[in-house]
């Protein structure tokens, strides 16, 4: 009978990491997460549905997954550029504007949306030559995108700027050299290197700003139907003692948030098992590629 000998782990410990990694989860996610779950299971089917299929509820609905994407996809666009320009240029005052663009990390979400309801008030520094233009800024919806952009800003930068870090400036000099044009470059080359990481950020941008209040709630003027987000409606329901409305209201975000981020992760492993699938594919290019570099 030949024994079998079970192979143990190069790093120890991996028992007690396992176990401790679970119970930290299940601590700060599951549970809490498993109570919003029962406390909404105490309402029948009928009262579920007529709470979060509501007008002023699907409202909200509209307005934050929508804000929420469009504030996501404009981080996407410009936070490649920013990121882009702190990675391959040097020019004066660069460490400083790498770090302006942690602060809305740092600064408090409530001071966010006072200073931006400031600057976009019909008579603040912005608003003032955007009123005469028929363009109201704050106390709309077009200052939700705003506030949530401000938000979103850093996820983007932050995890494409490592990327293109490790991405040698050889790599377009070697595309250059075999007759690509910028553009080509662009497309072929550095697009699909930073993709992965430009969905992860693009990803955490849209959880955060789903999930924001502090910087929407002074900006948005918070009328019903209109400019009232999500998350406020939470707040006021609680505000009310309506508690089992207020999570029924999260298990929908909870859910549709879930649904959207699993979706957006697995295009990401798509598009990262595509450029695998692409360079595999293209040896005798990736060849004559490395032999020009």
């Amino acid at each position: 009978m030949r024994l079998q000998l079970k192979q143990k782990s190069i790093l120890p410990g991996f028992g007690l990491a396992l176990g401790f990694t679970v119970l930290y989860l299940s601590l700060l996610v599951l549970i809490p997460l498993s109570a919003t779950f029962l406390k909404a299971s105490s309402l029948s089917g009928q009262q579920f549905w007529h709470i979060v299929s509501s007008h002023r509820a699907v409202a909200s609905y509209k307005l934050s997954f929508g804000a929420s994407g469009i504030a996501a996809t404009i981080n996407l666009f410009f936070g490649l550029i920013v990121a882009w320009v702190l990675v391959r240029y040097n020019f004066p005052g660069k460490r400083l504007f790498d770090s302006l663009v942690d602060l809305p990390f740092a600064l408090p979400t409530a001071v966010a949306g006072i200073a931006l309801t400031t600057i976009y008030a019909p008579n603040g520094w912005m608003g003032r030559f955007l009123a005469p233009l028929g363009i109201q800024t704050a106390y709309s919806r077009l200052g939700v995108v705003i506030a949530l952009t401000f938000t979103g800003l850093p996820f983007v930068v932050r995890t494409v700027q490592p990327v293109l870090e490790d991405l040698d400036k050889e790599v377009e000099e070697a595309a250059a050299s075999l007759g690509a044009d910028r553009w080509q470059t662009i497309i072929k080359v550095l697009l699909p290197a930073v993709l992965p990481a430009a969905l992860t950020g693009f990803s955490m941008a849209f959880a955060r700003a789903v999930g924001e209040y502090g910087s929407v709630v002074f900006i948005s003027g918070n009328m019903p139907l209109k400019t009232e987000i999500t998350p406020l409606l939470i707040i006021t329901k609680l505000e009310q003692y309506d508690y089992a409305g207020a999570t029924a209201i999260a298990v929908v975000m909870l859910v549709a948030s879930f649904a959207l981020l699993l979706t957006i992760n697995l295009l990401q492993a798509w598009s990262g098992g595509r450029l695998k699938r692409a360079h595999a594919n293209e040896l005798p290019e990736t060849a004559e590629f490395e032999a020009a570099r």
